[in-house]
């Protein structure tokens, strides 16, 4: 009986002390938890990608196939969707980079949103999608794909 009751106040943990359990938990949650964050970032990236190639396919198809005329204008429509997304998921994509760079900071401090991927409170640290639509990043290749297709338009209107 004397042999348990030592054993369990050694397992026990004393009052304003942490156990080096405790500190290795910590960072193996770290580690789970960066690597969750950082494979939802490579999924928005790799959605980006595939966004724009839909959109440079879709381009070609048009030029290629020499649609009519009075149809060209309506390949606005799906270029100006495709921005749109593009843009989207790169705002979610910025946003899961600061909850990356939040968990960095605090994880081994602070347990609260532990696991959490929810990014709403750092939206407002977020530029809006439209911002992020005529940004360097995503303005001019969705911008100069516009200009070719009205350019396009222009061309085969005034042939006919």
């Amino acid at each position: 009986m004397e042999n348990e009751k030592q054993l369990m106040e050694n397992e026990a943990p004393q009052l304003g002390t942490t156990h080096t359990i405790d500190v290795a938990e910590r960072k193996k949650d770290l580690l789970k938890e960066i690597d969750l964050i950082q494979s939802v970032i490579n999924r928005m990236a790799n959605t980006s990608f595939l966004i724009k190639g839909w959109a440079i396919t879709m381009i070609a198809l048009i030029f290629s196939v020499r649609s009519q005329q009075e149809a060209l204008p309506l390949v606005i429509i799906p270029l100006l969707l495709f921005w749109f997304l593009d843009a989207f998921f790169l705002q979610r994509e910025r946003l899961y980079r600061k909850l990356y760079q939040w968990v960095i900071q605090n994880r081994l401090k602070d347990d609260s949103y532990l696991f959490s991927l929810n990014t709403a409170r750092f939206r407002h640290e977020s530029k809006s999608i439209i911002r992020i639509m005529t940004s360097l990043t995503l303005g001019p290749f969705y911008g100069i794909a516009l200009l070719l297709i009205a350019i396009y338009s222009m061309l085969s209107f005034f042939q006919s």
